[in-house]
């Protein structure tokens, strides 16, 4: 399956057909969370209402970090096994993934401003995930600071496999360094501590920007390869023009 998407054509054909389909029903999903989130999941007994701030905050930060693994298997499939479209896969996900962590950071600010007294704490957490940011920031504009795909490609998959030592350490800062944020409280051996009436809005929160993202993905992808199309098309339409005027 991944070799015979390795045919542009072919991932143009199949992502044509799947985008309307991931779209519609992450629309639907996000509808359907907002409604519970505002008429069926309960205040929090301590933090109130704003407690619902979660079901914004949690799905951007795992998307964060599900972004980025899809940023370093891609920078894995352009140095290693040179997939044609594992670049375009690494910079279609790249914005995506940084506005996550941006939403993650505005709205655990939010939420830590009535639960800690501060908009900000320099914890473990809190640190690695504004490390998180500036690396994609800096894959960014590493992205646009080299016009050739295949050097920027190179270049980007590198810094993107160096830059990935963070993602277990955001992880995993609140289980090896006392840090303001809360444990994890879904995905743990001894099950979720969350009630489910609390549950089940984030996790269908949480499988909606999921959709969302990948929905973005494909048309970040989809976008990717036909800008590189064109560009292909104006390099040889002046190399004709060039050869002309010669």
């Amino acid at each position: 399956m991944i070799r015979e998407l390795a045919n542009p054509t072919r991932f143009m054909s199949l992502s044509g057909t799947l985008l309307p389909w991931v779209g519609g029903l992450a629309a639907l999903l996000v509808a359907v969370g907002l409604y519970l989130v505002w008429f069926a999941a309960p205040a929090d007994y301590q933090q109130g209402e704003t407690v619902k701030i979660m079901y914004l905050h949690v799905p951007a930060a795992w998307l964060s970090l599900f972004f980025y693994m899809i940023m370093a298997s891609s920078a894995l499939g352009t140095l290693v096994w040179r997939h044609p479209l594992a670049d375009v896969s690494q910079k279609a996900a790249a914005p995506i993934g940084a506005a996550f962590t941006l939403i993650c950071l505005v709205t655990g600010s939010l939420w830590g401003k009535p639960m800690w007294g501060t908009y900000w704490q320099w914890d473990a957490r809190l640190t690695s995930m504004l490390v998180m940011l500036l690396i994609y920031l800096g894959i960014l504009a590493l992205w646009r600071a080299i016009e050739e795909p295949n050097r920027a490609a190179r270049a980007v998959s590198i810094l993107t496999l160096v830059g990935a030592v963070n993602v277990p350490i955001v992880k995993f800062s609140v289980d090896w360094w006392n840090t303001l944020h809360q444990p994890a409280s879904v995905f743990r051996i001894d099950g979720p501590t969350i009630h489910p009436s609390m549950l089940v809005p984030l996790l269908i929160m949480a499988v909606a920007f999921t959709l969302m993202g990948v929905a973005l993905h494909l048309a970040g992808m989809r976008t990717e390869i036909l800008r590189r199309r064109v560009r292909t098309l104006t390099i040889l339409e002046a190399e004709r023009l060039d050869a002309q005027a010669a």
